[in-house]
């Protein structure tokens, strides 16, 4: 069971992303860059932590961690086609929700 997501996204992917989670009653966590620090993605997740770069893996699983989510979905694109993020995740503890 997932209590807490992380979505390594922005933008209309995570807010739905954010939505269906809130539905099955898992808290959520967005990350933001200092750009988009208010934007729509941030406000409706529960959680919100800055990192410096969208595709900095490093950078969203020490944000997991440091507030405490204890899975992370990748959205959609370059970060969920990387198999070498899916990867770290796992190996840093947290579960992947996303393809292989």
């Amino acid at each position: 069971m997932i209590s807490t997501l992380l979505i390594a996204n922005r933008g209309e992917i995570a807010v739905r992303i954010a939505r269906t989670a809130h539905g099955m009653g898992i808290r959520t966590v967005a990350v933001f860059t200092t750009p988009d620090r208010g934007a729509l993605h941030a406000e409706v997740a529960d959680v919100a932590g800055h990192i410096d770069d969208y595709l900095n893996a490093a950078d969203i699983i020490e944000a997991a961690q440091r507030i405490g989510a204890d899975a992370i979905h990748p959205g959609f694109g370059f970060l969920a086609e990387n198999a070498d993020f899916a990867a770290a995740v796992s190996s840093a503890g947290l579960k992947w929700v996303g393809p292989p």
